[in-house]
């Protein structure tokens, strides 16, 4: 017999990639139903229309948020999301959830949880604590997080943080990476079948390029991705696989210059979208991850991949031992990506243990989302810890 409905809101082929395996606990729960919400880039044909893989996985998508994510001014992307607003009000009040999940820090999650405060839904927060002090998306996850009842933390230096916050350390749970469970649960394909669903070959040696905005970085962030280019340019030996960014502000800047790049490059590729199993596989399979995407920081370790971060994005989270910090400039990029390729530095990152755990979160998140109590909770003392401030006089 259902107990409660847990409805699930997915934005992007990242978060989703992370969220698949919870969703299959969820619906397998016989004390929970699950429901769907997909917004954002997963409705735009720009971003690859990954509302199909949802489908595609055997998923019934319950409602649907539409967002104009074509403008990526500042202007835009708020108009962004007061459409998000307005839209996740709009499918809370016709599914009636018991408690929305939302993970990360995307602004249609704040938009969501905003939403959900207003509807009077208990909200979960997954992923909440991390650090990234190169991006916007710092303010919005720890925004979401004050928003939330429930946390579900990667590490614990994370659940710290949350509880750092003011929330009750009795709401806070430790259940460690999705991105770990995902890679668990995904089947990985050879490389002969991810040549055939790429539609390309690979390489001697292959480069996996994410870049996404550096949406604190200004003028500074341009240059870094110039000077990554330019690396790249180095490397006409290499295949070189670029996925194209997230609906940021500033994105369309980056996707038109990724392009350009690749143009008059045989040797570069360049996707919309990937999806899950083509990403990880080609992860799996790649000599390193070469930009500033968390997954070369949360999935790749997992993978015995060695990472290249550039620049400031991801300034803040756990790191492996497998993971490379550079600036963005030429020589320091250069520098680092030598390194990584190096056979001891190959070794080290095949070694590496991953900060975000060991697997298993999906299965821990379900079964506090079927016991934990649910009336009250949208009330939230705030949970003080001891303090002086410096300086302070009686």
């Amino acid at each position: 017999m259902v107990s409660r409905k847990v409805c699930v809101a997915t934005t992007t082929r990242a978060d989703y990639g992370l969220l698949r395996g919870l969703m299959e606990e969820i619906r397998r729960s016989p004390r929970l139903e699950l429901q769907i919400i997909a917004a954002g880039m997963h409705l735009s044909s720009r971003y690859g229309d990954t509302w199909r893989e949802i489908e595609a996985d055997g998923f019934g998508i319950d409602e649907k948020v539409f967002l104009d994510l074509d403008d990526d001014s500042p202007l835009a992307v708020s108009g962004a999301m007061a459409q998000g607003l307005r839209g996740f009000a709009q499918a809370l009040s016709r599914l009636q959830p018991d408690i929305l999940l939302l993970l990360g820090d995307r602004f249609e999650i704040l938009a969501a949880a905003s939403a959900a405060v207003l509807a009077g839904v208990p909200l979960g927060h997954i992923h909440g604590g991390e650090i990234t002090e190169g991006a916007m998306d710092e303010s919005f996850r720890h925004a979401v997080t004050k928003l939330s009842q429930l946390h579900f933390v990667a590490a614990p230096a994370y659940a710290r943080r949350v509880v750092q916050m003011g929330e009750m350390p009795e709401r806070v749970y430790l259940v460690g990476g999705l991105g770990v469970d995902a890679i668990q649960r995904q089947p990985l394909l050879d490389r002969k079948a991810l040549e055939s669903a790429l539609g390309h070959g690979l390489g001697t040696r292959n480069l996996l390029v994410t870049w996404q905005p550096e949406t604190l970085a200004g003028e500074s962030g341009a240059e870094s991705l110039e000077a990554l280019l330019s690396v790249l340019a180095e490397r006409r030996d290499d295949h070189i696989i670029i996925t194209l960014p997230n609906a940021d502000p500033g994105n369309n800047r980056i996707r038109g210059r990724m392009e350009e790049f690749a143009a008059s490059r045989e040797n570069v590729f360049v996707h919309a979208s990937l999806g899950q199993q083509r990403y990880l596989s080609l992860m799996k399979l790649a000599d390193v991850v070469l930009g500033n995407s968390s997954s070369g920081l949360l999935e790749a370790p997992s993978l015995g991949t060695p990472t290249v971060n550039i620049g400031d994005r991801q300034r803040g989270r756990l790191r492996a031992d497998s993971v490379l910090d550079c600036a963005g400039r030429p020589g320091d990029i250069r520098a680092a990506l030598d390194e990584a390729l190096s056979a001891a530095f190959q070794q080290r990152a095949a070694l590496a243990k991953n900060p975000y755990g060991q697997g298993g979160a999906a299965g821990r998140m379900v079964k506090i989302l079927e016991s934990v109590p649910l009336e009250d909770l949208r009330i939230k003392p705030f949970h003080d810890i001891d303090f002086e401030m410096p300086g302070a006089t009686g």
